[in-house]
């Protein structure tokens, strides 16, 4: 399991890629890539860049599991 650098939510990027989504939730990067695909999943697609926005990331992860991060 990876150890994420973040100690809280106000550490995160303004928007989230794979790699942070992946380390924050303490998953692979394969795990996360796959997370992005998943339909409810808020990514924002720019081009053929996919990344997550904080706000949005924080809700899902509320919603998900009835916490936060």
């Amino acid at each position: 399991m990876k150890e994420s650098n973040y100690k809280s939510y106000d550490e995160l990027p303004l928007f989230l890629n794979a790699n942070i989504v992946s380390k924050v939730l303490g998953i692979s990067s394969s795990s996360g890539y796959e997370l992005m695909h998943t339909d409810g999943f808020p990514v924002l697609k720019i081009g053929s860049r996919m990344v997550v926005p904080k706000e949005k990331f924080r809700e899902w992860v509320e919603q998900n599991t009835g916490g936060s991060i």
